[in-house]
């Protein structure tokens, strides 16, 4: 007999949960198309390109999965220390000014675990890298900027938290708290939504206009449209880590 079949067979006869493993049957494998613990491990798939990107300091381990650019996912074990570790995304290039799209939207499906500290974010650039537009879609602190992860801000109020220029601002298919600071390279405005969501569709295109018409840019070229997960920590149950998936992706314009 098959000896496989011969161990399922002995523990079907016996309790599940005391039929102890063979060690010499190998553990079930994540099947993907690609995958890569490299720190800076890159795919480019359909026009996008999914990123590893462990650039913080203090990082653990980190793997990311694809099948496409659109279903990847994450395994990470990061310490629970502050500062950001890594932000695992897919990116797709736009390359168009701002006043010359009649859309740009983009569709989120993710999975993303309790515990941690982490963002799921869209991270839009200009072709320059002057100006950085960070969406928050989930995340694990607090709307109002509080929690054990906060935006960059130009303002901090007595309780050391960040103080939002707008609040409840109604713009792209979703209400936000808005934060307008500098990391010193270059500026940045984070969107906080008050509702936190896995799944949604955005409108980057009048989030975009609307930052261009309080005269924080002008007619910008737009350059990477990017979604991942930025994790300052992950350490999870007994340093088993955590794990992000993404259903789904993508990124429409014209």
């Amino acid at each position: 007999m098959n000896r496989k079949l011969t161990i399922a067979l002995a523990c079907l006869a016996v309790s599940l949960t005391n039929c102890k493993k063979d060690k010499s049957v190998p553990e079930p494998e994540v099947q993907a198309a690609w995958s890569s613990s490299a720190q800076w491990g890159t795919w480019t798939n359909g026009g996008y390109t999914l990123y590893n990107n462990i650039w913080g300091s203090g990082a653990g381990s980190q793997t990311i999965w694809a099948n496409s650019y659109s279903n990847w996912g994450i395994w990470a074990n990061h310490p629970n220390t502050g500062g950001i570790k890594s932000y695992p995304n897919s990116t797709r290039n736009v390359n168009r000014v701002l006043g010359s799209l009649n859309s740009l939207t983009s569709s989120i499906g993710v999975s993303s675990p309790a515990g941690g500290a982490w963002t799921s974010a869209f991270d839009i650039w200009d072709n320059n890298h002057q100006h950085e537009i960070m969406l928050w879609m989930n995340y694990t602190s607090n709307s109002d900027g509080s929690g054990n992860i906060k935006p960059i801000s130009y303002n901090w109020n007595a309780a050391g938290n960040p103080v939002p220029v707008f609040t409840n601002l109604s713009v792209g298919g979703a209400t936000w708290n808005v934060f307008r600071g500098s990391n010193g390279s270059n500026n940045v405005y984070s969107f906080l939504r008050t509702t936190k969501t896995n799944n949604t569709t955005v409108d980057i295109r009048a989030i975009a206009n609307w930052i261009r018409n309080q005269g924080w840019f002008g007619n910008i070229t737009i350059g990477d449209v990017q979604f991942g997960y930025e994790i300052t920590s992950s350490y999870g149950n007994n340093g088993a880590g955590l794990q992000w998936t993404t259903n789904s992706y993508s990124v429409s314009f014209n």
